[in-house]
């Protein structure tokens, strides 16, 4: 036995699965997960003393890699001075202003724990904004567990969403319309369907939680146009790519304005964090400046606004992100190659350094083809590659993400393991 497989055992009896966050158990590719020690850069070292070369990044807010030097001095300096305050702290204003000047749609900000609870939050905003009760989310975008959110799609698009988990209310899905991603049409016909009642449309621009999804030309746009005919906000939930495919988000690549931005991950340099923000005129109404109430004990928590401030730095270093580019396309590419070499079929999506190899030969844009993937050869990838060394996400309907940490030997050891295990899977499925 090893120590991973005892601490998991212990885990078990004492938090539900064992892990403090469902996809962590490995239950979308079977066996039991390890336990890390410690990490550094672009490597995890486990507790039986195995080396990765880590993909996942945290699910995405360490670009930097881990352990980054210059967040780990600022963090020992904050920490130094104290860890909780409950007052305003100037790292507040400092983080706000970088985002704002980033985000230019952010003109004022508030701070959170996670985006989970940004996302509910800008969505009582929206329907307190536009008094009105419903919302349109896509198929495939996750955007937290808040009960309204935790909706699969019914009989059609124009149905009212149902809950997917138990303990979620029928009335509090019961607002909740869900649509294709990438399907404009269908959203106009909720519109129709409902005219005078959607407060917002919230979506991720970039998908990231049924794997890197990208929008279509003319979608984000599109959206844009139907919120802004039918007095409707627009929500970008930017937890996963703000910051990540630019400096700012997929709304400076895609030139769309939203109403609302939710930001989390990287904001917080790797400590628990998330934010909502808007116009001034929108924000206005949080309060104690307006009557829509949200508070947060460890909201603008000063580690994590210092590890949110000494990342942002980094990222504003000329040729951060064409260097970040350059390395995601070569990890890509060297996954392509593996699969074609082995006749594994595969169809990959990639947005600056977040990327996604389905295991499908289908194009996928929305959550339909999404569900084509074989999860069972997927399971088969995932092993092989831990196997060598190479930690990516326990779960086919996830991103992989680059980091700055990731050196060029990282990926070269990693397309050669992709080589090996794709060879090793190719008969099964």
């Amino acid at each position: 036995m090893s120590k991973s497989s005892d601490l998991f055992k212990e885990a078990k009896r004492l938090l539900p699965g064992g892990v403090s966050s469902p996809v962590r158990a490995f239950k979308a590719v079977g066996g039991e997960p390890f336990f890390v020690e410690r990490a550094s850069g672009s490597r995890l070292y486990d507790v039986d003393g195995r080396t990765y070369i880590d993909y996942v990044c945290g699910w995405g807010p360490l670009i930097l890699g881990h352990a980054h030097p210059g967040v780990v001095a600022a963090l020992q300096d904050a920490v130094s001075r104290g860890t909780c305050y409950g007052t305003p702290i100037e790292q507040e204003v400092v983080l706000a202003r970088m985002i704002s000047e980033a985000i230019p749609s952010v003109q004022k900000i508030r701070f959170v724990t996670s985006g989970t609870e940004a996302n509910m939050s800008a969505l009582r905003l929206a329907r307190a904004y536009t008094r009105r009760e419903k919302i349109i989310k896509f198929e495939g975008c996750y955007h937290g567990h808040a009960d309204m959110l935790l909706v699969a799609a019914g009989s059609g698009a124009l149905t009212l969403g149902i809950p997917d988990s138990p303990g979620v209310p029928v009335g509090a899905a019961g607002t909740t319309l869900v649509t294709p991603y990438n399907d404009l049409e269908r959203v106009a016909d909720l519109f129709d369907a409902n005219p005078g009642a959607i407060a917002a449309v919230i979506l991720e621009p970039v998908a990231g939680n049924m794997g890197v999804v990208l929008p279509v030309a003319g979608f984000l746009e599109g959206l844009r146009g139907l919120c802004s005919q039918n007095g409707a906000l627009l929500i970008f939930d930017e937890v996963i790519t703000g910051f990540r495919v630019t400096y700012g988000g997929a709304q400076n690549i895609y030139d769309v304005t939203p109403d609302l931005t939710c930001l989390g991950k990287i904001i917080g340099g790797g400590l628990p964090v998330g934010a909502y923000g808007g116009s001034a005129e929108v924000m206005s109404l949080i309060a104690p400046e307006g009557p829509v109430y949200q508070a947060g004990t460890l909201a603008g928590n000063p580690l994590s606004m210092t590890a949110g401030i000494e990342t942002l730095k980094a990222l504003k270093e000329p040729g951060f992100y064409d260097a970040l580019e350059a390395k995601a396309d070569t990890l890509a590419s060297g996954i392509a190659q593996a699969a074609g070499q082995a006749g594994v079929p595969i169809s990959q999506n990639r947005m600056g350094s977040m990327l996604t190899t389905f295991f499908t030969d289908q194009p996928v844009t929305n959550y339909a083809a999404v569900k084509t993937s074989d999860t069972r050869r997927y399971a088969a990838f995932f092993h092989a590659m831990l196997k060598r060394g190479v930690y990516f996400a326990p779960s086919q309907f996830e991103a992989a993400f680059v980091s700055q940490a990731h050196t060029r030997e990282d990926l070269a050891l990693t397309n050669e393991a992709a080589r090996k295990a794709f060879l090793g899977i190719r008969g099964q499925s």
